[in-house]
């Protein structure tokens, strides 16, 4: 490695500069596609295959999951001045687990927003609708395997769905327990690993980290995303 170092310049990390807050921001600046396939089209989303030119560093294949994306709500309230965060617990197959997870969704409703899709969630998986939404934080599940972007919604002042209006659930969702959970043993969950939903995690941190900043740090539920791909041109 330090011979590489020598030969291209690059400073080791212990060597690398420090950032500002201004300066730390993802840079989108897409490398050249020269070919693009989709080998494999799924139920929910498909795989393509793009031949990539990175300049220098060459001609690359890489495959990855094409994803239309999703939206996380962190149901909130405060119960004689415990804050508290809204859990449910959801099958979810292919790691076998019955997670711990925020109400989510896909994106996957043409042309409906992001603020309108998290409300509809909200309402069909925990029963609950909000007056007051905002954005927490937006993050990529796997931008190494795919283009998901999610974006976490703060959602409070909560009421119920009325009874007769309430959404059937089936599948993994049939009889999925909810769960209110005190802020800071949700947090510990998260730093401990007794809980591994990235959108829950996430959220879970996101949300202490922005009440410890008395909400300075969430934007209009409507707030722009640039980083969802359905902005990006195929």
């Amino acid at each position: 490695m330090r011979g590489q170092e020598a030969t291209t310049g690059v400073s080791s990390g212990i060597d690398a500069p420090t950032l500002t807050a201004a300066d730390l921001v993802d840079r989108r600046d897409p490398r050249r596609v020269t070919d693009r396939e989709v080998p494999y089209r799924g139920m929910v989303w498909d795989v393509r295959r793009d031949t990539i030119d990175l300049g220098e560093a060459g001609i690359v294949q890489r495959e990855y999951l094409e994803h239309p994306g999703a939206v996380v709500a962190v149901p909130y309230r405060e119960v004689g001045g415990r804050p508290q965060a809204l859990l449910i617990s959801q099958y979810r197959h292919p790691v076998g687990t019955f997670e711990w997870e925020l109400p989510a969704g896909l994106l996957d409703v043409a042309g409906e927003a992001p603020n309108v899709a998290i409300a509809r969630e909200l309402a069909e998986e925990a029963d609950l609708v909000a007056q007051t939404w905002h954005v927490l934080a937006d993050f990529y599940a796997s931008p190494g395997g795919m283009n998901e972007a999610l974006r976490i919604f703060l959602a409070r002042d909560l009421s119920a769905v009325p009874t007769a209006e309430r959404h059937q659930r089936e599948a993994e969702e049939l009889g999925m327990p909810t769960r209110w959970v005190d802020l800071e043993d949700a947090v510990q969950a998260a730093l401990s690993g007794r809980i591994n939903n990235a959108g829950a995690v996430v959220g879970v941190l996101a949300l202490s980290a922005a009440r410890e900043r008395n909400w300075s740090t969430l934007r209009p539920a409507d707030a722009p995303w640039p980083q969802h791909p359905c902005n990006f041109a195929s």
